[in-house]
């Protein structure tokens, strides 16, 4: 999801006083970012900051529409919890994401692990003032030891002998790519992929350059479908970015002279990738008609799993960079979507910054569209939109028959 929607950055190509505008406009977006043009670029939407139109008199907006006949909420698969910075050693998370409670803590050799929050003694929450004891934590309550690699507790300070079923729930987790991942299985099922290793990333060949962060109302199947969808890419992001993301405002006249142009391909991946999907898009651009060469930029995207997605960019001479997009379900209808540029170290941070914020602007476009869309089970669909249901088909492998499922009867989205 958000594959198709990045862009380049350039000028060129394009003659007359139409090209001479965007060159201007294009400064000054250059120059904006450039105050602070080193850092590297982090942005955070708060829930409802962004993808819902004004109505005076209705809060909160989610509460309005009907979410249709929704899909498991919690696919099986890898999810995001958190940046491995975010941990330090000794350290001690609480989050509370996928219908669970998770207690993450490092371990003083620097192993990271995740467990249920709760402790099975009394049911103390181990993140709320638990501390890390070598490669364990110790509920704030009684002083219970548990082991991070098993769950098993190994010290209970006024019991002469710990009882041989005394432990906590652990979940599989990994860190790759500076991301530190629960696995998570409706069945307890172990991991049945890995993780893909970016190699420019562990080796540092390519560079961190910002993030952007967002809060999204929808059921999460939503968002990578957008990459089947390849008909919405003209509509909804061909307008310039710099109509900017209201969507009653993108289709102005006064941004008309520039236009996006996508050509797009879908495709899952055979065996034993079956976990995995593909997305080819050609992005390119126009100044009154007039291809502007210098915005040409080739995205190739991979879906692994429910919730991750590698976009690779390709630019003829601003080179190659990666924009690491998570999805990670907080609530049934409640996604935290994370996007994390990498970019070559040989060029200007200026460049990976520009392409995050045009990101930023056409996946905000999707944003709203998903906060008050209704989930159709069987929609409308003409031959044009096969790739539709091609990719609810490779989807549905991320269900189990004992997947949750969401009460029948419930018509809001105030879960």
């Amino acid at each position: 999801g958000g594959a198709g929607r990045a862009m380049g950055s350039g000028g060129g190509g394009a003659t007359g006083p139409g090209a001479l505008l965007f060159l201007l406009i294009l400064i000054l977006l250059l120059v904006l970012l450039l105050r602070g043009c080193w850092r590297p670029l982090v942005l955070r939407r708060a829930r409802g900051e962004v993808g819902y139109l004004p109505a005076p008199g209705l809060s909160p907006p989610r509460r309005r529409r009907r979410p249709g006949g929704l899909p498991p909420p919690f696919p099986n698969g890898w999810y995001r919890l958190l940046d491995s910075a975010e941990l330090p050693r000794g350290t001690v998370r609480s989050l509370a994401l996928l219908g669970e409670q998770f207690a993450v803590f490092r371990a003083q050799d620097g192993q990271a692990f995740v467990v249920n929050a709760y402790c099975p003694h009394l049911g103390a929450n181990l993140a709320a003032g638990g501390r890390v004891v070598g490669n364990c934590i110790e509920c704030p309550f009684h002083g219970w030891q548990f082991r991070g690699e098993d769950g098993k507790c190994i010290s209970i300070p006024y019991a002469e002998k710990v009882p041989d079923f005394a432990k906590v729930q652990t979940w599989p987790s990994c860190e790759v790519n500076g991301m530190l991942l629960v696995w998570y299985h409706c069945e307890g099922v172990g991991p049945t992929w890995a993780v893909p290793e970016q190699r420019e990333i562990t080796t540092r060949e390519w560079v961190f350059r910002g993030q952007t962060e967002h809060l999204v109302d929808v059921h999460i199947q939503e968002i990578p479908e957008n990459a089947a969808d390849t008909a919405h890419l003209a509509f909804l992001h061909g307008p310039a970015i710099l109509g900017g993301s209201d969507l009653r405002y993108t289709r102005s006249k006064l941004w008309d002279f520039m236009k996006h142009v996508w050509k797009a391909e879908w495709w899952p991946e055979p065996e034993p990738n079956e976990h995995c999907s593909r997305l080819l898009v050609q992005h390119s651009a126009t100044i009154f008609g007039k291809h502007l060469s210098l915005m040409d930029l080739t995205v190739s995207a991979r879906q692994v799993g429910p919730g991750l997605v590698f976009l690779i960019f390709e630019h003829a001479f601003l080179g190659r960079g990666i924009i690491l997009q998570t999805v990670t379900p907080l609530e049934p209808l409640l996604q935290n979507v994370v996007h994390k540029i990498y970019y070559q170290k040989n060029v200007p941070a200026i460049i990976p910054k520009f392409i995050l914020r045009a990101e930023c602007i056409q996946f905000e476009r999707d944003i709203t569209i998903w906060n008050n869309k209704q989930y159709l089970p069987k929609p409308l669909l003409v031959r044009e939109d096969c790739s539709i249901q091609k990719h609810r088909r490779w989807y549905a492998q991320f269900y189990s028959e004992r997947s949750r499922r969401l009460p029948a009867r419930q018509e809001g989205l105030d879960w």
